[in-house]
């Protein structure tokens, strides 16, 4: 099926025809922001605003308006935060740009970032409806930042309680957005990535030629904190999945205090073996809540290493033949995958996601084409 019109809807033809793509296009914010109108608005993307075609958010005039004026000038401020090569103590054009985002709409000039706090420890989300943030497309724009600075947000308390522990040395830094803060406000520091920005190797995480903000050398975590064992380490996101850059490099570290900026071990951050080495033989002295994308959880948490060593005795089954697999393992081994292979199978994150015979017949037609047909299909 597919919409016709607010609150109508008719059998799709095959290919779907240009009625699907007019009806349910994904808002552009390039096309919503030269939109004269709320009529215009909704005339250009019915589904965000009539609830007649089945989404959960509609966005109302005045969400459309509000999300208008947050995006004009949050373009505006990116664009001249672009140009920016340096940071001086105390500017923080990330949480700035954040603030024009989120913040409450009758805040204060120049107390934005003051209100975006006290509204996310008050309610635990930011001051905005969800009309709001469909236009806004904060999914994209939190992708857009995080190329830019980081993909966690620095704040005062947070920067404060790192430069209680300095030196520092900052493995996995990506753009150097937290070591330029830290160094900005007086913090001795070093950075590394294993592909820094405009380097000669493309970093998936910050795409995009741009000179980072403070000077991050060529080097992995782990090689990084051999040649500093006199620095603390500081970890800002460690990437899912990734024990080279998480758990080996904390296994390679001797300090006694760790630093490190990311969500439990539910969440999107470390490794299944980094959450498990940080259980058994660290213990969490601080925690610092910091501003956040709506969703996550991530904080600054300050660690200190426990007393005796506890070895990772927890063994991952196969949950086909449990048989043991490599810790953290979410798929079947490989001897079930022979034997029973599945009707169709996706690599997510480094992960296979199948699909049974019943659930590949259940599917949406457009769902199971597009799967189908995705790079990401294992063959």
């Amino acid at each position: 099926m597919e919409p016709t019109g607010p609150g109508t809807w008719g059998h799709a033809t095959r290919p779907r025809s240009r009625a699907w793509r007019r009806w349910l296009a994904p808002i552009d914010l390039d096309v919503a922001i030269r939109l004269p109108t709320y009529e215009a608005f909704g005339d250009r993307y019915p589904w965000a605003i009539h609830p007649s075609f089945g989404g959960s958010v509609v966005t109302s005039s005045e969400a459309w308006q509000e999300a208008r004026w947050r995006l004009a000038r949050y373009r505006a401020a990116l664009r001249i935060v672009r140009r920016w090569r340096s940071l001086r103590a105390g500017e923080n054009p990330y949480l700035e740009l954040v603030a024009i985002l989120g913040a409450p709409a009758d805040a204060a000039p120049g107390r934005e970032v003051d209100a975006l706090i006290e509204a996310t420890g008050r309610q635990g989300r930011w001051a905005i409806t969800p009309g709001v943030g469909q236009v806004l497309g904060l999914r994209e724009r939190r992708r857009e930042m995080a190329a830019l600075f980081s993909w966690a947000i620095p704040s005062g308390p947070a920067l404060e309680m790192l430069g209680r522990y300095g030196p520092l040395v900052d493995g996995g830094a990506g753009t150097g957005y937290w070591a330029a803060l830290l160094a900005a406000a007086g913090a001795d520091v070093v950075a590394f990535d294993l592909a820094p920005p405009s380097g000669a190797v493309a970093n998936p995480y910050h795409p995009g030629r741009r000179t980072a903000w403070h000077g991050v050398q060529p080097l992995s975590t782990i090689d990084a904190v051999r040649r500093n064992p006199d620095r603390t380490l500081l970890m800002v996101w460690p990437p899912h999945g990734d024990d080279e850059s998480g758990y080996r490099a904390v296994r390679a570290y001797r300090g006694h205090v760790l630093l490190l900026v990311g969500e439990g071990a539910d969440g999107a951050t470390g490794s299944v073996r980094l959450h498990r080495e940080l259980e058994l033989n660290w213990r969490p002295i601080a925690t610092v809540a910091i501003p956040r994308w709506p969703g996550l959880s991530d904080r600054l948490v300050v660690f200190g290493r426990a007393a005796e060593r506890r070895p990772l005795a927890t063994r991952d089954r196969c949950p086909g033949c449990g048989r043991f697999v490599p810790t953290g393992s979410l798929d079947r081994c490989a001897r079930c995958v022979v034997r029973h292979p599945p009707a169709l199978a996706i690599s997510v994150d480094g992960s296979r996601v199948e699909y049974s015979v019943e659930q590949v017949e259940a599917m949406p037609v457009g769902l199971r084409l597009a799967l189908e047909a995705s790079v990401n299909r294992i063959p």
